[in-house]
């Protein structure tokens, strides 16, 4: 072994920052993100370990299965090499117990950030972009990328970093006092709102349908819509994702399918 009297630096962390990106290479269906794990790894395995058995046996370590949400992986990275970095120091630690707390990290994090990250603040981004769009501004995308690109940043940046300082301590007292829980809730029941707000106000469907009573011409749609505001909307929503969920039909499909209907209603006069 080799800098046993150097902690990480600055630049080490940074580097393992910008390794954590490639999270997911390489994945496979066995060990899935393991090969990311192992490369995040890289800058401590060059730092620490010069002879090829040295250099073997933590890849090794790390080559076991891992799988959790791509963006908050960084946290358990920070967590990881920190105690690598102990372990090399100081020897103290079991390197066991560096897979382990990796193994009790995966879990309580997929949950947040499959939550909190792609079920409430991606949809939130995705919505106001496409609002945006819908207007015909230009800046829907950019917006769309810029907020896509704080939260990862964000996110993979406090993940190593405060990983990397605080330890697995400060996940996992989260996780014992139900905090994770509580924001996972309260995220699915955010995304939940603003969802069902993007429906009703950026789905249309502008069928004509009319009946004549007498000298009467009554417009069915828009009776509906008197008694139940943008009710077709959430059908065909519902429609949608029942359709996808129960029959697994893709969302390629659907939209073909939707743009058909579109045009041959149209054509025929009822939109």
């Amino acid at each position: 072994m080799k800098n046993t009297d150097q902690k990480l630096t600055k630049q080490d962390l940074w580097k393992i920052y910008r390794s954590q990106f490639f999270i997911r290479s390489c994945l496979n269906f066995e060990r899935f993100q393991n090969v990311g794990f192992t490369h995040a790894m890289g800058p401590i395995i060059d730092k620490y370990y010069d002879t090829p058995e040295e250099k073997q046996e933590i890849i090794e370590r790390h080559m076991q299965l891992f799988l959790t949400q791509p963006m908050v992986a960084s946290l358990p990275i920070g967590v990881a090499a920190a105690m690598e970095e102990r372990l090399a120091m100081e020897g103290d630690i079991d390197p066991e117990s560096i897979d382990s707390t990796k193994v009790a990290l995966m879990g309580p994090l997929a949950a947040l950030g499959d939550s909190l990250l792609n079920g409430t603040l991606r949809p939130i981004a995705a919505g106001i972009a496409c609002s945006l769009s819908i207007q015909g501004s230009a800046l829907g995308p950019v917006i769309f990328l810029v907020l896509m690109s704080i939260m990862t940043l964000g996110v993979r940046y406090l993940g190593v970093f405060k990983g990397y300082s605080q330890g697995a301590s400060f996940v996992i007292n989260m996780q014992k006092s139900g905090v994770i829980e509580q924001i996972a809730e309260l995220a699915s029941v955010a995304a939940f709102i603003v969802i069902g707000g993007f429906v009703v106000t950026n789905i249309g469907v502008p069928l004509k349908l009319a009946y004549t009573s007498g000298d009467t011409v009554i417009d069915v749609i828009g009776t509906i819509n008197g008694m139940l505001p943008n009710f077709l909307s959430v059908v065909l929503t519902l429609l949608c994702a029942w359709l996808m969920q129960k029959k697994k039909v893709s969302a390629v499909l659907l939209m073909a399918i939707i743009m058909v209907l579109a045009i041959v209603l149209t054509y025929i006069g009822l939109m």
